[in-house]
């Protein structure tokens, strides 16, 4: 008999969602973490103030060391590393010559403690894209598919956003949004007046701006707009496995979470052609152990589930575990970001922001769209932000005493910054692979990152660059800065944080690992819905659609399970 009903490897943004979706539905499951259980008392600092943290919360010479890769994150901090893997301790290569940005960390609730927030959903025009030009495979699903689990896991997540009946990017169940700030509706009046096909609309973020009362009843509070996010949020207003899919799992007396085990390999039986379960190590002691299931999910991040599946190679599946159709560990896929651009905006001296809110504006996506683009297919949307520069616009002035206190008592002028994230195309050249000699200390093959960005991304940032400037001057920016557009380079793989696409799903068992349930043609009692499943990224921020199939894929093998399929 089986230690469980099903074994979630990983308990990050779709590890907790399997989680809660199966133990809601009375499956005795177990959550294997990598890392180690988080105590917010001791580990979230958004209570503390910047002058009470150790080096006024800089980084040292220390830090750098430890975290060479890491910390070059926008939510790196001192009194944020504990979030975050010591890149010495775990290491990986990329081939000579090229580059790839792996941030990460291992602990309870994975990246959904750092993440950025920004929910968006795919459209119609994202989901056909593979089929309309010919890159990757189709997707096996279509918006009215996704459509009503989108809905479910926005209502019980949180989203802030408003209506706006946009085809490219389809609107969410949505709680109210932040309001654009003074210089953002002069920036947003000024672009969509000059480019019709253009809008500027806030950010649609996992910050709670009006909890319901399942929100409520989870411990979770209204955002303070106080943007200490990355910090951890105390009052959970923000969605975190941690303040939210797990806390619901919990309180089903149906999960065991298990920290500090780290998964090597999933256990498969030649006669009866299933996974039986995964074998582990604890990554305190080295103890390895055997943990059974009827259902195994792996969660664990693109990476490390492609990782998990190559080393799960045996005499019947000598490619990696799930690999008949050769395209595990493949297409391996980001977001490429690039074309920034910042700017002051004149006016509104006697204006202010309310609070520091956790967010800013978009704009979806409009070349291949609304406009046409020139030298590459598919599109790229905006995130940025408008307010006003506080004390630190001071630093490096002249002045001491009362005079420089009362000068950076006021603050600065209006300024608005923006970045492009572009969708990367499925390239069967873009990969992992394991090392094969190499190992970490707890004895698992070191990965191989071996992927870059060719000329449909290199031309879609430059033209996203001269998007930029020419928005900005039509706002009346000034003080102007962007890339060169003759010269500009999309950010190295990896600087997204969106790995996707290395166990993606299709309509063909030939080219893509599951089938249109998460579903592993090969194994048929094994599921992945973390970012491998992705057949492509669109532009989108890429969490809420891991909710949504995550969602999705445990309803349906519940189902197969009631049914004594699995």
């Amino acid at each position: 008999m089986a230690d469980f009903d099903v074994i979630v490897v990983g308990s990050g943004m779709s590890g907790g969602w399997i989680a809660k979706e199966m133990s809601e539905k009375g499956f005795k499951v177990a959550v294997i973490e990598r890392g180690r259980k988080v105590e917010p008392e001791k580990d979230y600092t958004d209570h503390l103030n910047p002058w009470d943290k150790p080096d006024l919360n800089r980084l040292t010479e220390q830090d750098k060391e430890d975290y060479p890769i890491q910390h070059t994150s926008y939510a790196f901090h001192p009194d944020t590393k504990q979030f975050w893997v010591k890149d010495k301790e775990h290491p990986y290569e990329v081939p000579e010559g090229q580059s790839f940005t792996w941030r990460r960390g291992y602990h309870e609730g994975g990246r959904s403690i750092m993440w950025g927030r920004q929910s968006y959903r795919m459209s119609e025009i994202d989901f056909e894209a593979n089929k309309t030009d010919g890159h990757g495979v189709d997707w096996p699903v279509r918006t009215a598919d996704m459509k009503p689990w989108y809905d479910y896991v926005e209502t019980f997540a949180g989203i802030s956003g408003s209506t706006e009946n946009l085809e490219i990017l389809p609107d969410s169940v949505f709680q109210p949004p932040h309001d654009l700030t003074c210089a953002e509706l002069d920036f947003k009046d000024k672009v969509e007046d000059t480019f019709p096909g253009r809008r500027v609309i806030p950010g649609r973020v996992a910050n709670l701006t009006a909890p319901t009362p399942e929100q409520t009843a989870l411990g979770r509070g209204r955002c303070q707009a106080r943007n200490h996010c990355f910090n951890g949020c105390s009052y959970g207003a923000y969605f975190s496995s941690n303040s939210a899919t797990l806390p619901a799992a919990r309180r089903t007396g149906n999960m065991t979470f298990i920290p500090d085990t780290a998964v090597h390999k999933v256990v498969h039986d030649k006669t009866l052609d299933r996974a039986t379960g995964v074998e582990t190590v604890n990554i305190k002691t080295g103890e390895t152990k055997t943990i059974t299931a009827r259902v195994i999910f792996l969660n664990a991040g693109t990476i490390p589930t492609s990782m998990i599946l190559l080393n799960s190679a045996n005499a019947d599946h000598p490619n990696g575990l799930a690999n008949s159709s050769g395209q595990l560990g493949h297409n391996l896929m980001d977001h490429h970001s690039g074309a920034r651009g910042q700017a002051t905006m004149p006016g509104n001296l006697d204006k202010y922001h309310f609070g520091r809110r956790p967010n800013g504006f978009y704009i979806p996506r409009f070349r291949n769209h609304t406009e046409e683009a020139e030298g590459f297919i598919r599109g790229f949307g905006y995130q940025g932000w408008g307010m006003r520069s506080s004390w630190g616009s001071g630093v490096g002035n002249k002045g001491v005493g009362t005079d420089l206190k009362d000068q950076l008592r006021s603050p600065g002028a209006w300024s608005i910054g923006m970045v492009a994230f572009g969708e990367v195309l499925p390239n069967f050249d873009n990969h992992v692979r394991l090392h094969p000699t190499k190992t970490d200390k707890w004895g698992f093959p070191i990965p191989i990152l071996d992927a870059k960005w060719g000329e449909n991304e290199r031309n879609m940032v430059r033209q996203a660059t001269r998007d930029t400037r020419a928005m900005l001057e039509v706002a009346g920016a000034i003080n102007i800065w962007t890339d060169d557009p003759e010269t500009a380079e999309p950010n190295s793989p990896g600087n997204g944080i969106h790995e996707m696409g290395t166990a993606r799903m299709g309509r063909d068992a030939k080219t893509s690992v599951l089938n249109g349930f998460n579903q592993s043609w090969d194994v048929p009692n094994l599921f992945i819905t973390d970012g491998s499943f992705m057949a492509s990224g669109g532009c989108q921020n890429p969490s809420l659609t891991y909710m949504a199939f995550s969602a999705r894929a445990a309803n349906h093998a519940a189902e197969l399970m009631k049914e004594g399929v699995l």
